[in-house]
């Protein structure tokens, strides 16, 4: 462990001589990419420096316990041994942890879809309720939200609905979420108060960079189309809604939400080649037999991730078989108690796999 700090050390060190020479910012590219490493890179240095601090701790509290005569000065040096030995141990787990393999995608910006499933009106609501408290997160992480594309059912609900969210780290927070909501409550169009199970899928996907895939024009079928809607002033009257079709994969995105024809082509384009990146990196890695480790379960949609149960106040996620209460708080974003489970669950696993 030793060897693999010093080599970060020196290779933080080398970034900041890059980052100071004078035509290091000419290429926006490169300065860009050794600043994501170095803010990669820092806390690990932390980390090493106090290690490197509490090893010469240790050493000299030793060294005075075998060599000092006055009984005072070795007691004082025993204690300081003891708490450096406390110290280290801590320091290891950090470092540990620290020195996990990363998701090369979790710095990413994310696409998240939410889609209706089993349960008709009353799923299309759940929906609803489960964009908005994503959405109501990713605002408390102070991430931009931006809405790409939103097709409604008649009851105010959604059939399916896509999202952007913005920000450093997006992907790494927001991936616990992909896979099945369930929700067991009582339908407000249920008369005799029986309570109903309904589902609806979400898929999380990291917004695919320019490099990540090259599409050809040739490999693409746009379609447009008038949007529809719940009716009134929402509906155009006009062909502004887009579906663009990969036919080498058969992937298809719809997107209506904006009035005007270009920006629902630009949004679904963004859409498209997230999904087909993250389908193409899914069956790559089940050709190669790999398990992701950077995400509690499979992640995949037909997998139930978590309940919420209205009528005990508890949302249960089922990856780590854990419970929460108040649901009215955590349907508004309150969502870092689950989210920090889920992390913590995760390094455990990992470090479990990497011995």
């Amino acid at each position: 462990m030793l060897d693999k700090l010093q080599h970060i050390i020196r290779e933080f060190a080398d970034i900041d001589q890059e980052l100071m020479k004078p035509e290091a910012a000419s290429d926006q590219k490169k300065y860009v990419s050794l600043n994501k490493r170095r803010a990669h890179l820092e806390p690990i240095v932390d980390l090493a420096k106090q290690y490197e601090q509490c090893l010469k701790t240790l050493a000299d509290s030793q060294s005075m316990i075998d060599g000092e005569k006055d009984e005072e000065l070795v007691d004082m040096a025993k204690e300081e041994l003891r708490r450096a030995k406390d110290d280290k141990e801590k320091l290891e787990e950090q470092i540990k942890v620290a020195l996990l393999p990363k998701d090369p995608n979790d710095e990413k910006n994310v696409i998240i879809e939410v889609r209706a499933g089993t349960g008709g009106e009353e799923a299309s609501l759940f929906a609803s309720e489960i964009m908005r408290m994503l959405m109501r997160f990713a605002e408390k992480k102070n991430f931009k939200v931006e809405l790409m594309n939103k097709n409604e059912s008649d009851t105010g609900g959604i059939k399916e609905a896509s999202f952007r969210v913005v920000g450093d780290g997006a992907y790494s927070i927001f991936k616990y979420e992909s896979g099945t909501h369930r929700v067991q409550r009582v339908p407000v169009t249920e008369n005799q108060g029986r309570i109903h199970t309904s589902a609806i899928t979400v898929a999380v996907l990291p917004e695919a960079e320019e490099m990540d895939l090259k599409i050809k024009a040739e490999d693409l079928r746009i379609d447009v189309f008038r949007s529809g809607g719940s009716g009134g002033q929402s509906v155009n009257t006009t062909d502004s809604a887009v579906r663009i079709t990969h036919l080498p994969t058969g992937t298809v995105v719809s997107c209506q939400d904006e009035k005007s024809q270009l920006k629902n082509k630009a949004k679904a384009m963004k859409i498209l080649v997230s999904r087909v990146v993250a389908e193409e990196e899914a069956r790559l890695a089940k050709e190669r037999g790999e398990q992701r480790l950077a995400q509690i379960g499979s992640g995949d949609r037909s997998e139930k991730i978590r309940t919420y149960n209205y009528p005990q106040d508890r949302i249960t996620d089922h990856r780590i078989k854990k419970s929460w209460s108040n649901l009215p708080a955590i349907l508004d974003g309150d969502l870092d108690d689950v989210v920090s489970s889920l992390m913590v669950e995760d390094q455990a696993n990992k470090l479990a796999s990497a011995q």
